[in-house]
């Protein structure tokens, strides 16, 4: 292998949780609710899937529906299909729904998995390329600048700059172009086995991971280094 992408949310970072994204929003703007009914919120928002990255919708309602599937190909139809999630549920102030989704596009709001790091350095050190492969509607780069993660990334493919989303193949191989890699001797890895699976028709070698929280999966990208020698 000479090359590995990366997906982005389940598989090198984690959203927090529902409640600490609706609590920090409610800070932010100045507000509070009482713990029971904060703890009620978050569950109405988990259900309806309104928070990015994290649980998927139980239901999408069917105004929804159109715009749920094309979610993301730009950052307009990503912030009106989640937007549209949250507001399945009454907030205090009705301008929440947009603060939340700013939220989630924060530093803050993402944790990189324990051992995301040490296996990019390892990467580095081996001479490996890397790229992230990610379906979403807004700039991550932020977010791996931030945790410190940006110097090991050779090249971001973000699908609401090119209008595909996963699985599609052309997603992958506009990133091993960007590389100057072949998709046979390049490795995807992440948490979604329909939408990662993608590469697979390109040619790509594909690893999975677990989509769990950042606590409970203190080791799980260590194994790519056993694929990639």
């Amino acid at each position: 292998m000479t090359a590995v992408l990366f997906d982005f949310s389940g598989t090198l970072f984690r959203v927090e949780s529902t409640e600490s994204w609706l609590r920090a929003t409610l800070d932010d703007a100045g507000l509070r609710l009482p713990a029971p009914e904060l703890a009620r919120t978050a569950e109405a928002l988990q259900r309806a899937g309104a928070l990015p990255g994290g649980a998927p919708p139980l239901r999408v309602p069917e105004e929804l529906t159109e715009l749920w599937e094309t979610r993301d190909h730009s950052s307009e139809l990503h912030r009106a299909a989640y937007t549209g999630l949250s507001r399945q549920v009454p907030l205090p102030d009705p301008r929440l729904h947009d603060a939340l989704y700013e939220r989630h596009m924060s530093p803050g709001a993402w944790s990189a998995y324990a051992d995301a790091a040490e296996v990019l350095d390892a990467l580095r050190g081996r001479g490996i390329a890397v790229g992230v492969v990610s379906n979403i509607g807004w700039d991550l780069r932020p977010v791996f600048r931030a945790h410190g993660l940006d110097r090991y990334v050779d090249t971001y493919v973000l699908s609401y700059e090119h209008g595909i989303r996963k699985p599609d193949p052309r997603l992958f191989g506009v990133a091993c172009a960007a590389l100057g890699v072949e998709p046979g001797r390049t490795l995807m890895v992440g948490d979604d086995r329909r939408a990662d699976g993608g590469a697979t028709a390109l040619g790509c070698g594909v690893h999975f991971v677990d989509h769990l929280p950042v606590a409970e999966r203190p080791a799980g990208l260590r194994p790519v280094l056993d694929l990639v020698p």
